[in-house]
């Protein structure tokens, strides 16, 4: 069974950076994809950033493109988001999810949350000043 384990969240005013880890247990395939995903109150959830680990591929929302780096450590079985130029707006809770299969990169680029299998808890991030 897959496990996901999100740090990392927090309060942070406008314009500062925060770092989210997802530490992930339980993966038994060499294919998966690691998508980031961010739900605001009375709002969906919405797809923020997606990494593949077939060969790397990321994808990213164009509301957080530049701004927002996701990377892999496969040692460690972790994916982090790294989050700078907060806004506002960006408040929301965030998740991470794993699909495992060989349509990782798909997967990836399409990124809506029907296609993960597993969720994490969720980790509060909130940008005000």
């Amino acid at each position: 069974q897959v496990q996901l384990v999100e740090s990392g969240g927090g309060l942070v005013q406008p314009g500062g950076s925060l770092r989210l880890s997802c530490a992930a247990s339980g993966l038994t395939s060499d294919s998966y994809a690691i998508g980031w995903f961010r739900q605001a109150p009375g709002k969906g959830r919405e797809g923020v950033s997606c990494v593949s680990s077939s060969n790397g591929l990321t994808y990213y929302a164009d509301s957080v493109k530049g701004r927002f780096a996701i990377s892999i450590d496969k040692a460690k079985n972790t994916v982090y988001l790294q989050m700078n130029s907060l806004k506002p707006e960006d408040t929301a809770v965030y998740y991470c999810a794993a699909y495992q299969g060989d349509t990782d990169q798909a997967v990836c680029v399409i990124l809506i949350p029907l296609d993960f299998d597993s969720w994490g808890q969720g980790t509060q991030v909130a940008v005000s000043s």
